[in-house]
């Protein structure tokens, strides 16, 4: 279903943040008639695949530290809590969280690695 299209920015008028496309048809436009609406569909569709992927890579290092609780082992856990509130945080920076969202997901794992005795 997904198929990637690269179409020329000189000949369509996409810039090259644009250039990977899922299906240049109906499926990819909608019901999108105008020139600026398709670009907005296009755009849309590429940021919510970066999104997914930077939401993804969040809640992978929440779960490496929560796995490092768990196992009780307190140096793993102090070392992946940092790099995961760095995540978190540059995540909210980039709007793909709330500022408030993110600071309970790093107040969970801060608590969570602050428990350990």
């Amino acid at each position: 279903m997904c198929e990637y299209v690269y179409i020329r920015s000189s000949v369509s008028g996409f810039n090259a943040k644009q250039i990977l496309l899922l299906n240049y048809d109906l499926e990819v436009y909608g019901l999108a008639n105008i020139k600026s609406a398709k670009k907005r569909v296009i755009t849309s569709q590429v940021r919510a695949e970066r999104n997914k992927a930077v939401k993804s890579r969040v809640k992978t290092y929440i779960k490496k530290v929560e796995a490092a609780v768990a196992a009780g082992d307190k140096a793993a856990a102090n070392e992946a809590l940092p790099v995961a509130i760095a995540e978190i945080e540059k995540a909210a920076s980039k709007g793909i969280f709330h500022k408030n969202a993110a600071a309970r997901k790093v107040s969970h794992i801060t608590k969570a690695v602050n428990a350990m005795a």
